[in-house]
């Protein structure tokens, strides 16, 4: 087996992931696997200890996040160029996108369980998506990013002290409820300049772009309902001319992956992409503020080694096709 690092975010989960890392813990002496872990001490800590990890030795080696959607977004960032690296995740955090797209259990033992299994195969190649700011720097993401109002409401959501609260209560998910109520009555749309592997788009009173790598975001929203983190291509959509009551009906919706049914919901694919805005619009990775428009992104095609319960693309198109066949 692979060596084991685990880097954990105590403060996910509004302190409740030290709980779940010593849960974690305790199965790993009972079971008598070796391992190495750290703790991050601050924001992109995680992302630090996952690239001094990553080049402490070219030999094989598993890195496991212990956290949220954010602890496992900054370790992506800090591996992502190392190709000798498997990730995995066990979830500690209010949103957990990861966990749902990439089919890891809930429960921090069960997914110590899938997670030691897996190790013994190879890792899924999964593709990444590259964010080139217009500063040059450079962001990736696993999951999903955004531009507009989603982005607005993220990082007003990350800045709040009223997210540890319903945390704490188990009712994380009402702090988006609350800012996107609070925002949906101010906040202005834009005209959003969109380039889509080179064909051009202009979309006016746009709410948000949301480019998608798997289906999930913001604690369970299926955003992009066919998305596949492995077939080289993103999902893109558009939320534009809606109503401020209209959007709430899209708000609800998109938690069943319904709202791609209504016309002012344009959904797209491709592996280029460009927003360019009238206004600088707010911008989020995996659910983190990185920064504003304009930014152009790239997918990597697989280029990290990922541990996931999830069909391959390929395996699932093979199955299909075997059972269709007629003998």
């Amino acid at each position: 087996m692979k060596e084991i690092y685990f880097i954990v975010n105590p403060k996910a989960g509004n302190g409740h992931c030290f709980t779940i890392w010593e849960r974690v813990e305790r199965q790993l002496k009972v079971k008598k696997v070796p391992y190495l872990a750290f703790f991050t001490e601050y924001p992109g800590h995680a992302s630090i200890l996952a690239g001094q990890i990553a080049l402490k030795d070219p030999e094989q080696k598993m890195i496991i996040a212990v956290g949220g959607d954010g602890t496992m977004h900054e370790v992506v960032n800090g591996a992502v160029k190392e190709h000798h690296i498997t990730l995995g995740f066990i979830p500690g955090g209010s949103g957990n996108d990861f966990s749902r797209g990439f089919q890891v259990p809930v429960d921090p033992v069960e997914a110590l369980e899938v997670i030691l299994r897996l190790a013994k195969q190879t890792g899924q190649p999964i593709d990444v998506g590259k964010i080139t700011m217009n500063d040059a720097h450079e962001h990736y993401f696993i999951n999903n990013m955004g531009a507009g109002f989603d982005a607005t409401i993220s990082y007003e959501v990350n800045q709040s002290r009223m997210k540890a609260i319903l945390n704490k209560l188990s009712l994380g998910r009402m702090v988006y409820v609350f800012f996107l109520l609070k925002k949906l009555f101010t906040y202005k749309t834009s005209t959003i300049d969109l380039s889509i592997d080179g064909e051009k788009h202009i979309f006016e009173q746009t709410w948000f772009v949301t480019v998608s790598n798997q289906p999930f975001y913001g604690g369970g929203m299926k955003i992009a309902p066919a998305a596949e983190p492995d077939d080289g291509l993103f999902d893109i959509t558009v939320v534009q001319r809606l109503s401020r009551w209209k959007l709430l009906l899209v708000f609800i919706s998109v938690f069943w992956g319904r709202h791609i049914h209504f016309k002012e919901v344009k959904t797209y694919i491709g592996r280029d992409v460009s927003i360019r805005s009238q206004a600088k619009l707010f911008v989020h990775a995996d659910g983190e503020h990185i920064g504003f428009t304009p930014l152009d992104i790239h997918l990597q095609a697989s280029a990290l080694q990922v541990l996931t319960r999830r069909k391959r693309a390929e395996e699932v198109e093979l199955k299909e096709r075997d059972s269709n066949d007629c003998y």
